[in-house]
């Protein structure tokens, strides 16, 4: 069966691997879609610290069950259309102990500290399958990467109440847009591309800024009465922005950082102390796949409009490369191993 690896930053090749066989508390899944995530992007870069070559990426995944281990429940069945959580977790670690397994200190991701789901067929423990019978493929792959986005409300609190900026609207920001909306905050989109803005509106944002037309700080104070934001949510991961978000919250507001800087960022914490800012990590989900598919369920988000490309396995390496060339004209690369 085939599977595409990414063999060193810069390099990917599809190889021929022996298919998998479930154990007894596994199901065999085969591949339909995957979506490319920008932790995707990093390892396609070489800067993504979690990652050894070669690795075959993805975890933004839907998925048909072909076939079950001895242990799996009869309510899990053969043809089901699923996606997977991809992630795993210690249960021993301060972050399983306090109850927060998606901070697990020794988590392995699929597709980055373990090989992913873009080949034919893999196999999974039972307990990471969800079903969502009502979903299309397309929107089952859309379902882990907007949980991302989803958490990072659950952390910042978010409510009827708040003014939320989102900085970022690729997926992960739309997730938050989506989210936060669904809350009933009023939701300002922030970036740098007019047609993701546009995006950003469709997912539930009130309002659209373009950081490259002005001073985004003077317009989000107009837009807040002088304030501030309540909440920031930094989408993106570059120092400028990481920055921006400290200096865009209102006093005693929340700053929600879901981008991994890659490079290292400097900060006047005067900020931090005299706005008495809550400064919050947001990592993964805990339980938000659930919230995620009843809201695509309901048609409240604008998945097709997300989508910037659709290609066969054959060309996921082009579709990298291309990603890599111009990150700003995609939202999401899908992968259609049926194509």
């Amino acid at each position: 069966m085939r599977a595409l690896y990414i063999t060193e930053p810069g390099g990917s090749e599809l190889r021929d691997i022996e298919p998998p066989h479930p154990k007894p508390n596994e199901v065999l899944l085969k591949t339909r879609l995957i979506g490319f995530c920008g932790t995707d992007l990093s390892t396609y870069r070489g800067k993504n610290p979690l990652v050894s070559y070669p690795r075959i990426p993805g975890h933004e995944i839907a998925a048909t069950v072909v076939d079950l281990g001895a242990e799996v429940p009869n309510d899990i069945r053969t043809g089901a259309e699923v996606t997977v959580y991809p992630n795993t977790c210690c249960g021993k670690c301060a972050s399983c102990r306090r109850g927060r397994p998606n901070a697990c200190k020794f988590n392995q991701t699929l597709g980055n500290q373990r090989d992913g789901a873009l080949t034919d067929y893999f196999c999974v423990p039972w307990d990471k399958v969800y079903r969502a019978p009502d979903l299309s493929l397309c929107e089952l792959a859309l379902v882990e990467p907007l949980s991302v986005g989803f958490h990072a409300v659950e952390r910042g609190r978010v409510t009827e109440h708040d003014i939320v900026a989102v900085i970022g609207c690729g997926m992960v920001g739309l997730g938050a847009i989506a989210s936060s909306s669904s809350r009933g905050a009023n939701v300002i989109a922030v970036d740098v591309d007019e047609s993701k803005l546009q995006l950003a509106r469709k997912a539930g944002a009130g309002a659209a800024v373009n950081s490259r037309a002005g001073n985004v700080e003077q317009t989000l104070q107009g837009m807040t009465d002088g304030f501030g934001p309540d909440v920031v949510i930094e989408a993106v991961g570059v120092p400028d922005t990481y920055r921006l978000a400290v200096e865009l919250v209102a006093h005693t507001g929340r700053v929600v950082y879901i981008g991994w800087a890659k490079d290292p960022v400097t900060f006047d914490t005067k900020n931090f102390v005299h706005k008495e800012l809550d400064i919050l990590g947001s990592r993964n989900y805990l339980n938000e796949f659930p919230t995620v598919i009843d809201l695509l369920c309901q048609k409240r988000f604008p998945v097709n409009e997300t989508i910037s490309r659709v290609v066969p396995m054959s060309e996921a390496g082009d579709a990298l490369r291309a990603w890599c060339d111009a990150p700003q004209a995609f939202t999401k690369i899908l992968v259609d191993l049926e194509a």
